[in-house]
């Protein structure tokens, strides 16, 4: 099995203590149809939604603190009302994402849109809104993508997430997507749903590759 790169997808309230004065972390998530169940292990269908992303430089914590910043800035207020003179606030949905910019060595050639090192994080905006209805960025750094629907090979984990730990279970994510032939298409994903204090073995982590489907 070929080394697989770290991909990491954030959680709001697993950013560090600096954001302890913004809002509890939210229950709205992606909708998604489980398509299959060998626990540990999933096949989903994830429904349209629309991300609110950014790019970002600098180490792992470096990129996940100025991420955050400016998306929660996007969507606490930094934004024009496409209906009124105004502001708008979004409610904070989970996961948000993070995912690094480079080539990605797994069992098909697969890169993400970027090769420069930097970091890409984004926000799911709440189902309730559209391309149209959501305000606009004042931030030129932050833009809106439709994301098409979507099939999903995740893999279920507790504990505490490390580096080395999210290599393991992401590699035997893709074995067990091999012994399927399922195709990836996309760099594998950390996703996160629990503050740092959460208990571990109550934790809730989720590995996740896109893959190939008919």
């Amino acid at each position: 099995m070929p080394a697989v790169p770290l991909v990491v997808l954030i959680a709001l309230l697993a950013l560090p203590a600096a954001f302890a004065p913004l809002p509890a972390m939210a229950t709205e998530e992606p909708g998604f149809e489980v398509l299959e169940k060998a626990e540990p292990f999933e096949l989903r269908r994830y429904a349209p939604m629309i991300v609110a992303e950014t790019l970002v430089e600098g180490s792992l914590g470096e990129g996940s603190n100025a991420g955050f910043r400016l998306i929660a800035g996007y969507i606490f207020g930094k934004n024009r009302s496409r209906t009124a003179d105004s502001s708008e606030k979004i409610a904070m949905t989970v996961p948000v994402t993070m995912q690094t910019g480079q080539k990605i060595a797994m069992t098909a050639p697969v890169t993400t849109g970027n090769v420069d090192g930097r970091w890409k994080m984004h926000f799911v905006m709440p189902a309730q809104y559209t391309m149209q209805t959501l305000p606009v960025p004042s931030d030129p750094r932050v833009s809106l993508r439709e994301v098409a629907e979507q099939r999903i090979a995740v893999k279920v984990f507790s504990g505490f997430v490390t580096e080395d730990r999210v290599r393991r279970e992401t590699e035997e994510l893709l074995a067990w997507m091999k012994t399927r032939n399922l195709d990836p298409t996309a760099a594998p994903q950390l996703a996160r749903y629990n503050p740092p204090w959460s208990i571990p073995f109550l934790r809730r982590n989720e590995i996740l590759v896109q893959y190939r489907h008919p």
